[in-house]
């Protein structure tokens, strides 16, 4: 017969395993990419962007945006509940100042939980376009993009809810840079337009 301390030690035992799995389930999850492995590339680079925009900057951010104009209103709503914007780019003189290597550490985290690769784009001319997005459920939580070519390496991770139809207003804003996406709307307006 089992002496109540030994009950007691496996159930606390228990416990525990569901406690450390249960905080490495919510990290796996978690959308914000550690881009930190890519900061050497900034001695190579011949320009650098490194934009941090958390949550608390995001809020300040949106309020310095005017509700007058009807494109900064907008982007005011699509970013009221993100959680924050990362993006690291590096530009080089020459090629070959990064490698396949470079990036791995952030495949790796997009390879997690809950990360599905929607686009990717491999073009000789123009470089490779891959773009990720992490779902809680049926919603969005999070969206990576790597962009990638001979002399430049992109990468943005926005955290929090995103509307797919309005993340096409983000491009530009924050550090974001262009990346052809269209929303719905501006497909229908381009259709009825022409």
């Amino acid at each position: 017969m089992r002496s109540l301390f030994q009950i007691n030690i496996r159930t606390l035992f228990i416990a525990v395993l569901l406690i450390v799995a249960s905080a490495l389930a919510a990290k796996a999850q978690d959308p914000r990419l550690q881009m930190g492995g890519l900061d050497h590339l900034a001695a190579k680079a011949s320009q650098t962007v490194d934009v941090n925009i958390d949550e608390r900057l995001m809020k300040l951010a949106a309020r310095l945006l005017s509700d007058k104009a009807e494109d900064e209103r907008e982007v005011k709503k699509l970013v009221a509940g993100l959680k924050g914007i990362y993006v690291k780019s590096f530009e080089f003189d020459t090629v070959g100042q990064f490698v396949a290597a470079d990036l791995e550490p952030i495949r790796t985290q997009l390879r997690g939980t809950g990360w599905t690769r929607m686009v990717n784009v491999t073009s000789k001319k123009e470089g490779n376009i891959e773009v990720y997005l992490q779902f809680a459920g049926e919603n969005v939580n999070g969206l990576a993009v790597l962009v990638t070519d001979d002399k430049e390496l992109t990468v943005v991770n926005i955290v929090g809810p995103i509307d797919l139809d309005k993340l096409a207003q983000l491009e530009g804003q924050f550090g974001v840079p262009e990346l052809g996406i269209e929303s719905s709307k501006s497909k229908g307006k381009k259709t009825n337009d022409q």
